[in-house]
């Protein structure tokens, strides 16, 4: 007998039918789906691209008062 042939077993659980269990924190959730260094590169980028973005301001801002 082959697997089609075969009946289906009720209490047998297939796993695309249930959905998967998700995490219940929202840290746990949020490291699911992004690995930790890339989190911690993207803060440090961000907070060292606001501060060359600032000191760029400050440059013009500066600039424009000596003219």
């Amino acid at each position: 007998m082959s697997q089609a042939q075969q009946p289906a077993d009720p209490t047998a659980t297939s796993s695309a039918t249930t959905p998967a269990p998700e995490p219940r924190t929202i840290r746990a959730r949020f490291e699911s789906k992004l690995p930790r260094g890339l989190i911690i590169r993207l803060i440090a980028y961000l907070f060292v691209g606001h501060l060359f973005a600032f000191f760029v301001y400050l440059l013009f801002v500066l600039g424009g008062q000596n003219q």
